[in-house]
């Protein structure tokens, strides 16, 4: 991969990780689960035994999140590693903070995770293929 490609294939990924933060706080779910590719499988931070299998029910699941619980995700440390044509290996770490919408007090201690991330270049630009949280503190 040449200097200029490799500067874009970082920089594609670096916003397909904040915009699936940008989505999931602004529960856009929609064009959150258009981040996937139709057969990709998603391991939440907080249930990283738990496979979420393709594009379809990765939607379902964050559409189950109450109406009532407001987040704040903050990324950072993103790592992009290619691996193969057209696919590449990516690490971030991520803060998330969350509180009851409406409920002075009801903020929850942040929390600390973890993703790794196979992410491949689609017609459609770079999506995630595999992303696999796991909470840290």
């Amino acid at each position: 991969m040449h200097a200029i490609e490799e500067l874009l294939v970082r920089q594609a990924c670096a916003e397909l990780i904040a915009l699936y933060a940008l989505l999931n706080d602004e529960r856009r779910y929609e064009e959150l689960a258009d981040l996937f590719t139709e057969d990709a499988t998603l391991f939440r931070p907080s249930s990283p035994d738990q496979p979420i299998r393709g594009r379809a029910a990765i939607l379902e699941a964050f559409r189950k999140r109450p109406d009532s619980v407001v987040t704040f995700h903050v990324t950072s440390d993103v790592l992009v590693e290619a691996s193969a044509a057209g696919v590449v290996q990516v690490r971030s770490k991520m803060l998330m903070f969350a509180a009851t919408r409406g409920e002075a007090g009801s903020n929850k201690a942040p929390v600390a995770g973890t993703f790794h991330d196979t992410v491949v270049s689609t017609p459609d630009g770079w999506k995630f293929s595999q992303r696999r949280g796991a909470l840290v503190i």
